[in-house]
């Protein structure tokens, strides 16, 4: 009887999630103010945070979408200055601090001749990616650049903020209620044990819940940035451009030949010896 009362006891802590939202929601509130010193410059930037306005002339709240944008960027210059312009960019992102800026990775690599590119992956503060984008191109302007490719991607997150909130603050009720029961002390040791359990369980899944949200929020509050580096000019004009290609063909093509006669003599060369050995002992 009384395994059925923790039971039932646990049934209406979940039927009571919608009467004390309010509850959770200050509950939730409570740690996010905690947490908010820590990052104050990035809560002020965050542009997709969870908010509502109101429409002019109305009083029907709009939610604004939470959507994580990425950016991609694509500039060509001389090979030997692709260093220097990744060193620029790097400096322009670590100006304007960590809380608003963070370079995530950095590669370059030389091939042959003039032939060489380069990659960097940073994260910059939702509302001043695009500035950040529009500086970039023009500090390559220092370094003989221009920009050749540029994209824009967006992923709206608003749903799953949404229903990962919803989540959270179920389970933090129906923890609250357990913890509840717990303290009572009503029932036999072996439905405490069974009581705890359910507790710890419950504290892990607001825990992974709490992991998601913050995830999913530091998306949309930092947009990722990716910036290619290419060297090489296209070609100066459509009549020298064939010309080039057909040398090009030609020198693969002699190559080609050059290396299958190596192949046959170096197969046919010990058939070769043979015969002409046969034909010395015949003449003997």
């Amino acid at each position: 009887m009384r395994k059925s009362f923790l039971i039932t006891a646990g049934v209406i802590a979940l039927a009571g999630c919608s009467d004390n939202a309010d509850n959770a929601v200050a509950y939730d509130m409570v740690e996010s103010a905690a947490e908010a010193p820590a990052d104050a410059v990035q809560a002020e930037n965050f542009a997709g945070s969870a908010k509502t306005e109101t429409v002019a002339g109305g009083d029907i709240p709009v939610s604004v979408p939470q959507i994580a944008y990425r950016y991609q960027f694509g500039f060509r210059l001389p090979a030997s200055e692709i260093p220097a312009a990744q060193q620029a960019h790097v400096s322009l992102c670590e100006q304007r601090g960590p809380k608003i800026c963070r370079v995530l990775n950095m590669e370059n690599s030389g091939g042959e001749g003039d032939y060489a590119t380069g990659m960097l992956h940073i994260e910059v503060a939702a509302r001043q990616a695009r500035g950040f984008g529009t500086a970039m191109a023009q500090a390559m302007e220092d370094y003989e650049g221009s920009q050749i490719a540029a994209s824009i991607s967006g992923e709206d997150l608003s749903k799953q903020i949404v229903d990962t909130e919803a989540r959270l603050r179920s389970r933090v009720l129906l923890s609250q209620r357990l913890t509840e029961l717990l303290r009572t002390k009503s029932g036999s040791v072996k439905e405490l044990v069974e009581a705890e359990r359910a507790v710890t369980q419950v504290n892990e899944e607001i825990d992974q819940a709490r992991s998601w949200l913050k995830e999913m929020r530091g998306r949309v509050a930092f947009s990722k940035i990716t910036v290619n580096y290419q060297s090489g000019a296209p070609g100066a004009g459509g009549f020298l451009r064939p010309i080039r290609e057909a040398f090009a063909g030609v020198a693969s093509t002699l190559g080609s030949s050059v290396g299958a006669a190596i192949s046959f003599f170096a197969i046919t060369l010990p058939w070769i010896l043979i015969l002409m050995l046969a034909v010395y002992l015949r003449r003997r």
